[in-house]
C-alpha cells in the first residue's frame, strides 16, 4: 500500500492522498494523472491493466487501486 502512495506522491506531490477518500472527486487526480498512474502500476507490479478498467471509479481510492492491481494479476 505504501508503494502506491509513493507513486501517487510522485505524480501529484502537492496532495496528501492519505487525507482523501475520493482522489478523483477531490481533484487530486485527473484523466492524465490516471493514465500516468496506470503506466506506473503496470511497470511496478508487472501487470497490464485492461483498457476497459481505466475508469475513474477504479482509481478513486487506495482500496480501488489495490483491487484493480489484484484483478489484473498483481500482488500487493
Amino acid at each position: 500500500m505504501n508503494e502506491i502512495y509513493e507513486i501517487l506522491a510522485d505524480i501529484r506531490p502537492e496532495f496528501d492522498f492519505k487525507e482523501s477518500s475520493d482522489f478523483v472527486e477531490d481533484g487530486y487526480l485527473d484523466s492524465f494523472d490516471i493514465v500516468t498512474l496506470v503506466s506506473e502500476l503496470d511497470t511496478k507490479y508487472n501487470i497490464s491493466i485492461d483498457g476497459l478498467d481505466i475508469v475513474a471509479k477504479n482509481f478513486c481510492s487506495i482500496e480501488a487501486i489495490m483491487n484493480i492491481i489484484r484483478k489484473n494479476g498483481g500482488e500487493i
